[in-house]
């Protein structure tokens, strides 16, 4: 498409755009302007682009909080410039003020938070595919020093991402690689309309503090601290990027989904270098259902460590907000805490025929039947007894502390305890396994791992009960 020459400015950032596909010919953009020197320099971009380089159409949206004075004057300034291109207009009027004194929120989150619903809303009305954000190279250096100032790691010293999606419309921030003095320049060349917010100089803001306050200082010993700051920022980004990707390609090899459990093997865990280690569990907090800031370094560290030690080899870790990491030996999972009851007891009487037992607790069957004479069992979930051997009513109970059995083929009596280790059963399945004792109290059969020596079937069983369990 021909047309003027543009502005270098104009030219870098559908360079960028190119680079990073921002956008294709046709796309609809929102693109959020305040009134300030970095938004309408936005507005006027890529209004110049889409008369002579790619065909877009624009969407200008406003954001009236209600917070100053000059509030008025900014809506009607870019009212007035988005009308002078034909560029359809979008306002909101939030009423911060009103709105804090009700919530007792914190003011900057809380503006945050109801802009961009805004912006997606009229991104939904009309249908636009991306919406574009005046964030520039300044605003990067700061967001790293901020993020540094808090102790961030690699994604949050790579600062703001030039695209990302945000329910289903990308963010996109076209001037990322652009200085806010040329976008001044711009704006002072072009003879554009703006206005100077007066809350960037109040100082009760951290990010005013660092822009005015701690990048002057460290410019003293670093003339150029911003650039170096973005430089950074660009660097650890495209890491950043890379190792989420390795991340997300090792959660989908090693992760299994199993309800509301999320698993994965020890040996290969260890196998991974410590980096994907600790992105690997950030991103299995940020899949479960769990509130901002869960998965801190701490958090994190905690686990892993736990994973790589060599002993123990089962323990259980709640992380917070409902959500317990359990090591069953060779695995890990993560799942919401629940409590299977351990306090069921239920009787069992002599069936004439077929009966079953179901144990509403743990969501299991135990089925009784007579047999014809003596067969070995198909599996551990089956057994069986010399019916002229048992004392009756069994009953059919939860384990309890100090249990021991006396197992079929050892000598002398076990704890069923060291039953349940010696079988390599997971803590978190112990207290699903029932135990089928008499009415004396011996435990007869912990279906599924072991059977005790008392009624055994022989050649001389007349009646032989079968039980088995699903």
């Amino acid at each position: 498409m021909k047309g003027p020459k543009l502005e270098p400015t104009v030219m870098q950032i559908a360079a960028t755009a190119e680079e990073y596909q921002l956008w294709k010919p046709g796309h609809r953009i929102v693109v959020a302007v305040s009134g300030g020197a970095d938004s309408v320099a936005l507005l006027h971009i890529l209004h110049q682009i889409s008369l002579y380089r790619t065909p877009l159409t624009l969407i200008c949206a406003h954001v009236h909080h209600g917070y100053r004075a000059e509030s008025d004057a900014e809506a009607e300034l870019v009212q007035k410039y988005a009308e002078s291109m034909h560029i359809p207009f979008e306002m909101v009027h939030l009423n911060m003020p009103k709105y804090l004194e009700e919530t007792g929120r914190n003011s900057q989150d809380a503006a945050r938070e109801r802009r961009y619903a805004f912006l997606h809303q009229v991104a939904e009305k009309y249908k636009a595919d991306s919406i574009a954000l005046a964030h520039h190279a300044d605003d990067q250096a700061e967001t790293v020093m901020l993020h540094m100032l808090r102790g961030s790691g690699a994604s949050g010293l790579s600062g703001m991402k030039i695209k990302r999606t945000e329910k289903n419309v990308e963010l996109i921030r076209p001037c990322l690689r652009i200085t806010k003095t040329d976008l001044e320049k711009l704006c002072e060349k072009e003879e554009l309309p703006y206005l100077i917010d007066s809350s960037n100089m109040n100082r009760k803001y951290l990010r005013n503090v660092i822009r005015l306050d701690v990048l002057p200082f460290l410019g003293q010993y670093n003339g150029q601290i911003k650039e170096s700051l973005y430089r950074m920022a660009e660097v650890i980004g495209t890491e950043d990027d890379y190792m989420e990707a390795a991340a997300e390609q090792t959660f989908a090899d090693m992760v299994m989904k199993s309800g509301d459990q999320l698993t994965f093997s020890v040996p290969a865990f260890k196998g991974l270098h410590v980096a994907l280690q600790r992105r690997l569990i950030k991103l299995i907090l940020n899949y479960l259902p769990s509130n901002d800031d869960f998965a801190t370094f701490s958090r994190i560290e905690s686990i892993r460590k736990g994973v790589v030690q060599t002993e123990p080899t089962t323990w259980i870790l709640d992380i917070g907000q409902g959500i317990v990491c359990m090591r069953e030996y060779n695995s890990i999972i993560f799942t919401a805490r629940k409590s299977v009851s351990e306090h069921y007891s239920y009787q069992l009487h002599s069936p004439d025929g077929e009966s079953f037992l179901y144990l509403n607790e743990i969501k299991r069957t135990i089925h009784l039947a007579h047999s014809k004479g003596m067969c070995r069992p198909l599996s551990a979930n089956e057994a069986q007894f010399d019916l002229s051997k048992l004392h009756w009513p069994l009953t059919v109970r939860a384990r309890l502390p100090g249990d021991t059995m006396k197992v079929m083929g050892l000598n002398g009596s076990k704890k069923v305890k060291d039953i349940f280790i010696d079988a390599k059963i997971p803590p978190s399945l112990r207290s699903r396994i029932p135990l089928v004792c008499d009415v004396e109290g011996n435990i007869l059969w912990i279906p599924g791992v072991r059977r005790s020596i008392h009624a055994p079937v022989t050649d001389q069983s007349a009646q032989v009960i079968q039980m088995w369990i699903e």
